[in-house]
């Protein structure tokens, strides 16, 4: 009887030891999978470092500033750029490169041009050369020819004022190879400290390609019949506009004049510092150009945008529907180099429609996002009109903080808008009717002492010929930036911004001694663009 008990423990004992070692493997087994598993899982870190915009344009790392070369071509649109690969702070420049079909999705492209002999590569332009002026091109296949600065450090380090040339290259592949000519550089320089941002377009009334290169504190015009031999044919603004710094970047283009039946021209320029809240900003003439000598009456300077944080902004070449698309550098060189973020520095605007409307007598410049914007509202919600009594002030919670559109209208500027969270950061905003002024604060927005630049007391925004009815205003907050338009695009203010936590609160506030009506509010949530 024990011999028998004995057996049936030992049994037991073997069928519970070869469970445990089944349940071993088995475990093992599921261990073994597991990598497998956490290899198929999507990685969400790409571009969601703190401050990432969500719906901007930003390079996948390192530094970028100025726009470069924007032109379309077989249905593509193509962003250069100013990019230094190796660091988050300014250095040798190189064209960095990416494309869209819509002006926001956009893919990274391989840099296109890099330092050479001659130096590094500097802001310009590109155009399609569909007459294939240039011999660069074969038949059926125009070429893309970019036309470009170069800067020579050394020959700056020596004390030379030559340093600065224009090259130009060109591609038969749509953009994503480039050849350099070997004539360069096309433009030589013959003593001129800031000669460089070649703007150059096909110029229907000469029949032939205009350049504009800044000198100095000045526009020069160029004429060339094949983009290669080039020879000045005018100046312009040595006695017009803002002169407080250098001038950059320029570009024209012709508008037709909303209100009128005119046509006129639209000259930027670009300066830094001089702008009138501080460093960097893009002022604008209108006139008249005959094909060789750009004229103005205008008297007083105006700008582009009266937000810190666009500069250097030119339109696009070849655009369809002869549309005027305008893209600028969301950062300030006061402190450019210094913002909070670690993997990528610096943003784009989003792309803007520009357009010439007269109000009393007087063209304006308005600038309002593309309609394509549109497309990536996912998610959208409004309020009820809120009818606010003298002094009175609202508080709507924010559902997307800062990844957003908020869009309202007004039937008075006397109002305040406050941007909050629980960390304690605002971001005010004042509408004056009095003094037909608006006035952004930042000082308390965020993230603020990186650089002492970076606050510069409270940005001011004339708003001279603002309806005194019903106009809209629209806002996008991006994770670190707020683009402010009035009035459908007629006065425009551009502020990066880098509050502790997302704001959630948005107060509105009477300003005025009488009731006022906030009607159409909609908060949207803007989609992620990159995969």
């Amino acid at each position: 009887m024990s011999c028998r008990i004995a057996l049936i423990v030992i049994e037991m004992l073997k069928f519970i030891v070869k469970s445990f070692i089944f349940l071993i493997v088995l475990n093992s087994c599921k261990d073994l999978e597991k990598p497998q598993a956490v290899m198929e899982v999507e990685d969400v870190s790409y571009y969601t470092e703190p401050y990432r915009p969500q719906f901007h344009f930003t390079p996948e790392k390192k530094w970028m500033n100025d726009p470069n070369g924007l032109v379309y071509k077989d249905s593509t649109y193509h962003l250069f750029y100013q990019y230094y690969p190796d660091s988050t702070v300014w250095g040798p420049m190189h064209w960095g490169h990416a494309t869209s079909a819509d002006l926001i999705h956009w893919k990274h492209k391989p840099i296109a041009l890099f330092p050479d002999e001659h130096g590094y590569i500097f802001s310009g332009s590109a155009v399609v050369d569909k007459n294939n002026t240039s011999g660069f091109g074969m038949e059926g296949n125009p070429p893309l020819v970019a036309i470009f600065t170069y800067h020579d450090m050394e020959g700056e380090k020596s004390g030379r004022d030559n340093y600065q040339t224009q090259g130009i290259a060109y591609s038969l592949d749509n953009g994503d190879s480039w050849t350099k000519y070997e004539g360069n550089p096309v433009i030589m320089n013959e003593g001129m400290r800031d000669f460089r941002d070649p703007k150059v377009f096909w110029n229907e009334l000469k029949k032939n390609w205009t350049l504009l290169l800044v000198a100095g504190d000045h526009l020069q015009i160029w004429h060339s019949a094949d983009l290669k031999e080039w020879e000045k044919v005018s100046e312009f603004g040595k006695d017009k506009g803002a002169h407080g710094g250098v001038w950059e970047c320029p570009d024209m283009f012709k508008l037709p004049a909303d209100g009128t039946d005119e046509e006129k021209w639209v000259l930027l320029i670009s300066i830094n510092p001089g702008a009138p809240n501080g460093g960097s900003g893009t002022q604008y003439f209108v006139g008249d150009f005959d094909g060789t000598t750009f004229t103005t009456d205008q008297e007083v300077s105006k700008w582009v945008d009266m937000g810190r944080d666009d500069y250097a902004g030119v339109t696009y070449n070849n655009a369809p529907n002869n549309e005027r698309i305008f893209i600028g550098w969301m950062s300030n060189w006061a402190y450019a180099r210094d913002t909070p973020t670690e993997v990528w520095r610096s943003a784009m605007t989003v792309p803007r429609n520009l357009s010439l409307k007269s109000n009393n007598g007087e063209l304006e410049l308005y600038s309002y996002p593309v309609s394509q914007l549109n497309r990536i509202i996912e998610h959208s919600y409004e309020e009820p009109a809120l009818e606010l009594k003298a002094l009175q002030r609202r508080k709507i919670p924010l559902k997307y903080g800062n990844q957003s559109e908020i869009v309202f209208r007004l039937n008075s500027p006397n109002t305040q808008w406050i941007f909050s969270n629980m960390e304690g950061d605002s971001l005010e905003i004042q509408l004056d009717n009095m003094n037909k002024m608006l006035w952004l604060d930042r000082s308390k927005s965020g993230k603020v002492d990186f650089k002492e630049e970076f606050v510069n007391g409270k940005q001011r925004m004339p708003i001279p010929n603002l309806p005194d009815g019903d106009f809209e205003v629209r806002m996008l907050l991006d994770q670190s930036s707020l683009e402010l338009f009035l009035n459908k695009g007629q006065y425009v203010m551009t502020n990066q911004i880098f509050p502790n936590a997302d704001y959630t609160v948005l107060t509105m506030e009477n300003l005025s001694d009488t009731e006022i009506k906030i009607d159409s509010i909609s908060e949207s949530k803007m989609m992620r663009v990159w995969d």
